[in-house]
């Protein structure tokens, strides 16, 4: 009966952010077309500017909300691995760390999409012949943002994660220890819990950062909000409303998330504090 009423308000919960997901999003169609008829855009085409707007931001959104779900998981892994006594964990994690916050982004972007498909294509073709797509046609410009974002946020989440976890009281990894826990459960079930706490402001000001990090994407070609904004000027020739509307857009969504994510650090704190 417990995992049933766990189940319901799972899918309840998640029928409401669906809810909220697709009422944010029309609102802000709404706003974006109010404003571009304010500025005196040709009335038959401002409804399908501020639609391009709004695909543009939610590919954003997207994008960003999948990115930094990855780049936690990557940021931990490396971030634990660079303080294991292992190279063979420690070395290949501060390598990674140093290789990605070493290189510009949009580098990395232009590599995912350009010249991993070169890559990959040799272990790709034994799938083509199963009846697989061309590694090309798999890869696109979506999912190479993606690779390329997680990877790069991934690696200064590391850098936060192994901060929080040194910020940890040695007594209290030896106290564990002398409980009979072994290190890894002393990492699982006292550490990363309380060292999560502690990096939750400086991760949140790395997902705000990879939201704004993610207009990078339009140089290869993914529709997003930068994109949208570059085609309606393309059409029309008026860049200064159209950047405003974006750089609105951007306010707007940054404003949102880093609200989401404070709510989010008070609920761990207060979690912590009990």
């Amino acid at each position: 009966m417990r995992y049933l009423r766990l189940a319901f308000v799972a899918v309840l919960g998640a029928a409401a952010l669906v809810a909220l997901w697709f009422a944010f999003f029309y609102l802000l169609a709404e706003g974006v077309r109010i404003y571009l008829t304010a500025v005196q855009f040709t009335p038959s085409k401002v409804a399908f500017y501020a639609d391009s707007i709004r695909r543009g931001a939610e590919v954003t959104l997207k994008l960003t909300v999948i990115s930094s779900l990855a780049g936690l998981v990557l940021g931990l892994v490396a971030g634990i691995s660079k303080l294991s006594r292992n190279p063979i964990f420690r070395h290949p994690a501060t390598f990674y760390v140093w290789l990605v916050r070493g290189t510009p982004l949009l580098v990395q972007i232009l590599f995912a999409y350009n010249a991993l498909p070169q890559l990959l294509d040799p272990l790709w073709k034994p799938l083509e012949h199963m009846g697989a797509s061309p590694i090309q046609d798999v890869l696109t410009e979506y999912w190479a943002a993606f690779i390329a974002l997680s990877f790069n946020v991934g690696a200064y989440n590391a850098e936060v994660i192994r901060a929080g976890i040194l910020a940890i009281p040695k007594g209290q990894w030896e106290a564990a220890q002398s409980l009979g826990l072994s290190q890894a459960q002393v990492m699982r079930y006292v550490v990363v819990p309380q060292a999560l706490r502690i990096v939750i402001p400086p991760l949140v000001n790395n997902v705000v950062a990879l939201l704004k990090d993610s207009s990078l994407a339009y140089t290869i070609g993914l529709f997003e909000l930068v994109m949208a904004g570059q085609r309606i000027i393309s059409a029309t020739f008026r860049p200064v409303p159209v950047y405003l509307a974006v750089a609105g857009v951007y306010l707007l969504l940054t404003t949102v998330l880093t609200f989401f994510t404070n709510w989010l650090e008070r609920r761990f704190q207060s979690q912590g504090a009990r």
